[in-house]
């Protein structure tokens, strides 16, 4: 597509290009900024980069290269004022400064001053000096997801893992050869390491070069007869090894645990990393907060007006912790204790630890219960019931009562939150008259002034 319309001088409007293909292919105006255009290229280069995303598409290279190319172009202050002054064919030869030079000879010249920095950050090689080397400084890196549980996270362990790796060919020493066997110049590119593809941008074509496919851009290529027998001429074989992973105490969820050296391996390059990255499972009764535990117990009515002292709950290494309340101590539904040095190990100081935090729970008695006591006695005993609300409102309606689950109401489409009916309209309910009993004066601090939520042992 091209147009020509040239602004004022004096409106300090910048003139627009009299072709815009470049643009186009990047998504941008003609009067983008700079970070415009970067960020257009790499939201694109993401999109379409053939590996891995767009593999089975045949064309993705080229539109990747296409791609590439356009942002050379408009990235570069000097090529962005020639190209919008006259288009391809200035960067062709007919702009001030190119001596005649191809448009596909211009881009692999960016390519390789840019060392794969800015050009082709993504490893394509033009081949014969054209580019950058496709094989890397390292060996890619391999992730593997581990799950966890708390339990190991707290008492640290020692997996011994089977594992497949691709390792140089000790037969041939990487060279894919068998004996002195040498590679021969490729037929598919004439030992060039590149072939030529041709991309046309409305009316114009322009050449841009590739790696060669038949010897992936090495140039060579040996004959079938001269391929190493263990190999098979691939440089590389698999092979199995063990690893020790150890899970200290104290990690945490998504820690990377790096085997050094131990991924995959290429001729000439160091082997990547084996990383395994921790994913710890949801616990029944425990949950984590730093180095801090938190988790839920249940007591009775009468452990809550009189006290306990008994086994609360078994912890993450088997031990039970066994707790005393203090005497004449009423304990509230949802009160909360702490319990100092019994939380989660530090990482890498496993003998320092958090602090576990107990959540009340109290569990009322149930209909048979109330059959078999006196109800005179007991009402006489417990503190009487609340009167109606004062002032009385002018009109009251009668609901009827109805059990529910409020669980079903939280998981619905706008679920409520957690403390919704901890902290809403407590005056109504006739609540907030009586002063609470003063629980651990860092409770707020630990916190951050909300109420930990736990899941109930």
């Amino acid at each position: 597509m091209k147009f020509s319309r040239l602004c004022s001088e004096e409106t300090g409007f910048r003139s627009l290009p009299v072709e815009t293909d470049l643009y186009d292919i990047l998504g941008v105006s003609p009067d983008a900024t700079e970070a415009e255009i970067k960020k257009a290229y790499r939201q694109k280069a993401k999109e379409h980069h053939p590996v891995p995303k767009n593999i089975n598409d045949p064309a993705a290279g080229q539109k990747f290269q296409e791609m590439a190319a356009a942002y050379e172009t408009l990235s570069d202050p000097q090529m962005r004022e020639i190209y919008d002054e006259a288009g391809m064919d200035g960067l062709s030869g007919g702009g001030p400064g190119m001596g005649g030079m191809d448009a596909a000879d211009l881009f692999a010249q960016f390519f390789q001053a840019s060392g794969g920095g800015g050009g082709m950050p993504f490893g394509f090689d033009f081949g014969g000096g054209a580019g950058p080397s496709r094989r890397r400084r390292k060996g890619e890196d391999t992730e593997i997801p581990h799950a966890v549980t708390l339990d190991e996270l707290y008492n640290g362990k020692t997996l011994r893992l089977s594992m497949e790796k691709e390792a140089v060919c000790g037969t041939c020493k990487g060279t894919g050869a068998k004996g002195s066997a040498k590679p021969k110049p490729c037929s598919g590119c004439d030992g060039k390491g590149w072939t030529t593809v041709q991309m046309s941008h409305g009316s114009h074509i322009t050449t841009s070069r590739v790696s060669c496919s038949n010897c992936d851009g090495t140039g060579e290529k040996l004959r079938e007869k001269d391929r190493c027998k263990k190999c098979k001429g691939e440089k590389i074989v698999k092979e199995k090894n063990r690893q020790e992973v150890v899970i200290e105490k104290g990690m945490a969820d998504k820690q990377r645990i790096i085997l050094a050296g131990a991924g995959d391996e290429e001729p000439g390059t160091p082997a990547g990393d084996v990383i395994f990255i921790l994913r710890l499972t949801s616990h029944e009764s425990f949950e984590r907060s730093g180095s801090d535990l938190l988790t839920n117990v249940t007591i009775t009515l009468s452990e809550a007006l009189f006290g306990f002292s008994r086994i609360l709950i078994t912890h993450l290494d088997g031990r039970g912790i066994q707790v005393t309340s203090p005497p004449g101590k009423i304990i509230k539904h949802a009160d909360t204790i702490v319990l100092r040095g019994e939380g989660m190990p530090v990482y890498k100081q496993p003998d320092t630890k958090g602090d576990l935090y107990l959540t009340f729970t109290i569990e009322m008695p149930d209909d048979e219960w109330l059959k078999t006591v006196d109800r005179k006695t007991l009402l006489s005993l417990i503190p009487p019931k609340k009167a109606d609300i004062e002032p009385r409102p002018a009109v009251v309606s009668t609901a009827a009562f109805e059990e529910a689950d409020i669980e079903e109401v939280r998981e619905r489409y706008f679920p409520a939150g957690q403390d919704f009916f901890d902290h809403a309209f407590a005056s109504q309910f006739g609540e907030g008259d009586e002063d609470d009993w003063v629980e651990d004066e860092d409770e707020d601090a630990e916190f951050g002034g909300r109420e930990p939520e736990c899941r109930p042992q």
